[in-house]
C-alpha cells in the first residue's frame, strides 16, 4: 500500500508537468502568432487597393451609380406606348347602364342604354375585354429632355463617386504617412529612454561613489521618467492613427504596420508644369455635373408645359346577360359571361393641361435658380482650390528647406550632447547643462522625421488641389 502511494505521488507531479508544458507550448504559440499579426506590414499601394476594394461608403456610391443607370433605363421607356390590357367579370343591375363595367385606367367606352320606367335591382352578369393603346408621337421634346435629364443624373453619380474615390485615396495616403512618422517617433522615443536608463545609471553610479551630489540622481532620475512619458505619448498616438488607417482600409486592425518604402531616403521634386487647376479636377467636375443636371431638369421641366398628341387605339368586347331587344333579362349565371358584342377604335389626340402650365412655370423658374446656385458654388470652390494650391506650393518649399536643414541640426545636436557628457564626466560641466544638451538631441532626432513627412504630405496636398494623384504616386517609382 505504500508503494502504490509513493507510484501515486510519482506520477501526480510528471501529469502536472505535462499540463504545464502543453500549456507553456499553446502561450508561446500565441505569442509567435501575435508576433506575426504585429509585425505584418503593408505599402502605400496596397493600403490603396485594400482600401478602394474594401471601403462600404465607397460600395454605397457604387449602388448609387446602379440605381441610376437603372432610372436611366425606365425613362427611356417613356418613346414607348402605353399598352393597358383587362379582362373582367361583373354583377350588376341594369337602371341606365346595360352592362355596365369597371374603367380601364381612366379610359372607358360607353355603353349606356335606355332608362326603364321602373327601377329594377336584380343583378345579372355581364363581361368586358378591352385592349388600349396610347402612343405620344409628338411630345415636342419632352420624354427626351426627360431621358437627357436621367443621363446627367446619371454622370452625376458617376462623377461623385469618382470624386469620392479619389478623396478617400487622399485620406488614406494622409493617414499612411501620419501612421508612418508616428512609428518613427516612437522608435525614437524608445531610443531616448534607452539612452535616459544608460544616463541614470552612470549618475547613479557617480553619486553611490559619492563623486557626484545626489541631487544628480534626482533629476536623472526626472529625465528618464519624462522619457517613460514621451515614449507612453508617442505608443498612444502610434495606436491611434493606427485604427484610423485600418478603418480607412476597410477593416480595423490594432496590429497593422506601414512600410517606411522611400519617404525616409529621398525628398521629392519640386518641379511642376502648370500652376493653374484643371478642369479635371474631382471637385470642380462633381460641381459641374451638379450644374448640368439642374439644367437638364429645367429643360425637361419646360418641356413639360407643351402639349402632346397621342395616337389611341382601342379594341374591346362585351357580355351581358341584360337584352337590348326588350325589357326581359335573364338571371342565369352564365348569360353574360360570353362575349356579345366586338369594337374597336382610332383616332389622334392633342393633350394640353392648361392649369398645370401655371406650376410647371413656377418649377421651371425655381429650377433656374437651381442652376445659378450650383455655378456660383462652382466658382467658390474654384477659388478655394486655387488657394489650396498656391499654399500647398508654398508649404512644400518651405517644407523641403526644413527637411534639408534638419540633418545639419541632428549632427550639431549629437556633437552637442558628446561633448556635454564627456565635459559632465570630467566634471566641467553640470547635470543642467548635460540635461539641456540631451533635451536638444531629442528634439532634433523628431524634427529630422517630422519634417521629412511634412513634405510628403505637403505635396499630397499639391496633388489633392490639383486634383491628380499621379503627382504624388510618381515620386515613389
Amino acid at each position: 500500500m505504500k508503494q502504490a502511494r509513493d507510484q501515486e505521488t510519482v506520477q501526480e507531479p510528471a501529469g502536472r508537468r505535462r499540463c504545464s508544458r502543453t500549456v507553456w507550448l499553446l502561450l508561446l504559440g500565441a505569442g509567435l502568432l501575435t508576433k506575426q499579426a504585429v509585425g505584418q506590414s503593408i505599402n502605400l499601394r496596397q493600403a490603396i487597393e485594400q482600401g478602394t476594394q474594401a471601403y462600404p461608403f465607397l460600395k454605397s456610391k457604387q449602388a448609387e451609380i446602379q440605381s441610376a443607370e437603372k432610372r436611366l433605363q425606365s425613362g427611356r421607356t417613356e418613346f414607348l406606348p402605353s399598352i393597358i390590357v383587362q379582362d373582367q367579370y361583373t354583377y350588376g343591375t341594369s337602371n341606365a347602364l346595360n352592362g355596365s363595367f369597371f374603367p380601364n385606367e381612366g379610359t372607358a367606352m360607353g355603353t349606356s342604354g335606355g332608362i326603364r320606367p321602373d327601377n329594377i335591382y336584380q343583378g345579372t352578369t355581364g363581361s368586358f375585354v378591352s385592349t388600349v393603346i396610347d402612343w405620344r408621337i409628338v411630345n415636342f421634346g419632352r420624354v427626351k429632355a426627360t431621358v437627357k435629364a436621367a443621363e446627367a443624373d446619371l454622370n452625376r453619380s458617376q462623377v461623385d463617386y469618382d470624386n469620392e474615390l479619389f478623396q478617400h485615396q487622399v485620406r488614406i495616403i494622409d493617414a499612411y504617412l501620419t501612421l508612418l512618422v508616428n512609428q518613427k517617433l516612437v522608435d525614437v522615443q524608445r531610443a531616448n529612454l534607452q539612452r535616459a536608463q544608460t544616463f541614470k545609471n552612470v549618475v547613479d553610479a557617480g553619486v553611490g561613489s559619492g563623486m557626484r551630489a545626489g541631487v544628480d540622481s534626482s533629476l536623472a532620475t526626472a529625465e528618464m521618467i519624462r522619457a517613460r512619458l514621451q515614449l507612453l505619448e508617442s505608443e498612444q498616438r502610434e495606436q491611434v492613427q493606427r485604427l484610423r488607417l485600418s478603418e480607412l482600409v476597410g477593416q480595423v486592425q490594432p496590429g497593422m504596420r506601414v512600410d517606411s518604402m522611400r519617404f525616409y531616403t529621398t525628398l521629392p521634386q519640386t518641379t511642376f508644369q502648370s500652376d493653374s487647376i484643371s478642369p479635371k479636377n474631382p471637385v470642380l467636375r462633381l460641381f459641374q455635373s451638379q450644374i448640368n443636371l439642374s439644367a437638364a431638369r429645367s429643360t425637361a421641366l419646360q418641356r413639360s408645359m407643351l402639349p402632346s398628341i397621342s395616337l389611341l387605339g382601342a379594341g374591346w368586347a362585351r357580355g351581358s346577360g341584360f337584352t337590348n331587344a326588350d325589357e326581359t333579362f335573364r338571371m342565369d349565371f352564365s348569360r353574360g359571361l360570353g362575349y356579345q358584342a366586338y369594337n374597336y377604335l382610332f383616332g389622334v389626340v392633342a393633350r394640353w393641361n392648361l392649369t398645370n402650365t401655371l406650376r410647371l412655370k413656377q418649377d421651371y423658374r425655381a429650377e433656374q435658380f437651381q442652376v445659378e446656385r450650383f455655378r456660383q458654388l462652382y466658382n467658390d470652390q474654384q477659388l478655394r482650390i486655387n488657394r489650396q494650391n498656391r499654399e500647398a506650393e508654398t508649404q512644400l518649399l518651405v517644407g523641403l528647406e526644413q527637411a534639408r536643414q534638419a540633418p545639419v541640426q541632428l549632427r550639431a545636436a549629437r556633437q552637442a550632447y558628446s561633448q556635454a557628457q564627456a565635459r559632465y564626466q570630467n566634471g566641467l560641466a553640470d547635470l543642467p547643462t548635460l540635461l539641456q544638451s540631451f533635451v536638444t538631441l531629442n528634439r532634433a532626432e523628431t524634427d529630422g522625421y517630422v519634417a521629412t513627412s511634412n513634405v510628403w504630405r505637403f505635396l499630397l496636398l499639391k496633388a489633392a488641389a490639383e486634383g491628380d494623384l499621379s503627382i504624388f504616386m510618381n515620386q515613389l517609382n
